[in-house]
């Protein structure tokens, strides 16, 4: 599959420099470099909905405690004025 794309000049060099650097062609290195930032964009996601899976799962548990409980231990500790 071709897929064209604009890029700046100020991009087209960096990723020519890096190919350079990696002794590679330059659309190799960008198909790569795509690749990896789809790839770690969806594993934020998997983490992100884990993350918010546990939050639900605690909660459905009785594991939680109030705002007012947070904001005192936080102001506990970080030695802030209370409101």
């Amino acid at each position: 599959m071709t897929i064209v794309i604009t890029l700046t000049p100020e991009i087209e060099a960096r990723l020519r420099e890096k190919a350079v650097q990696r002794g590679e062609d330059v659309s190799i290195v960008a198909a790569q470099m795509l690749t990896n930032a789809l790839e770690s964009e969806a594993q934020d996601l998997r983490e992100a909905i884990e993350g918010i899976q546990r939050g639900l799962d605690d909660f459905e548990a009785g594991n939680f405690r109030s705002f007012n409980d947070f904001a005192e231990e936080k102001r506990r500790k970080h030695n802030l004025p209370a409101d």
